[in-house]
């Protein structure tokens, strides 16, 4: 699991004087928490710092969104200084509707938050294995949002646990899926070097709506 670490500074008025500079302490807080939808993990891209929720804080001259950028299994974290923030999901940013409610949220100490969003289509009942030198998926494409197509599902594979559609070393895309499907398909693997090599695998599957800047995903399978 991997956790993307965001340091934030207050804006602040730093007053030269002939005593020298004012210094603030790092912050110490933590915020915590999961992109989720009906209480179960969204997997996302996580390199590239691809997906962002946003932190606002009322109170202060500058008004610039905090990023907070969003691991593959929808997990991120922030450290913070106490007080309140809003935190929205960033404009136009995900595989999700683009409603950008706000939850608010009291830090001090540590905060716990779900961010609920709602995907276009979720990927169920994922099977990935590695059979011989074949690695076999099949999935279900489930519809929930609507009015936007598929643009193609795809079926991934990498030679780290960070696999999405910019980190892997085998890729098969499939289009002409359709909602309510189940897509069942293998990737060769007899000339990767990786499976060659006998080093570890993994996979993923992946569905990228059409329209939409991101592909939501199954989260990571260890082939081996």
């Amino acid at each position: 699991m991997r956790k993307y670490l965001n340091i934030l500074l207050l804006p602040a008025i730093v007053a030269v004087s002939s005593c020298g500079l004012d210094n603030y302490d790092a912050p110490e807080s933590k915020l915590v928490g999961q992109v989720v939808y009906n209480g179960e993990p969204v997997g996302v891209r996580g390199t590239g710092e691809a997906v962002q929720l946003q932190l606002y804080q009322d109170g202060y001259e500058l008004r610039d969104p905090i990023p907070v950028y969003v691991g593959q299994d929808g997990t991120f974290e922030a450290k913070l200084f106490d007080g309140e923030y809003k935190l929205v999901t960033r404009d136009n940013n995900g595989p999700w509707v683009n409603d950008r409610d706000t939850t608010v949220i009291n830090v001090k100490g540590t905060a716990n938050v779900a961010v609920e969003v709602t995907p276009f289509y979720t990927l169920s009942n994922v099977q990935l294995s590695l059979n011989g030198s074949s690695a076999d998926a099949s999935f279900q494409i489930n519809e929930v949002a609507g009015g936007r197509d598929i643009e193609y599902v795809m079926i991934l594979v990498g030679k780290t646990s960070f696999v999405d559609d910019v980190s892997y070393t085998v890729r098969v895309d499939i289009d002409d899926v359709a909602a309510g499907s189940t897509v069942t398909d293998a990737i060769d693997l007899s000339n990767n070097t990786d499976f060659q090599s006998g080093r570890a695998l993994y996979a993923r599957v992946g569905l990228r709506p059409v329209g939409k800047d991101q592909a939501i995903y199954s989260q990571v399978v260890k082939l081996r």
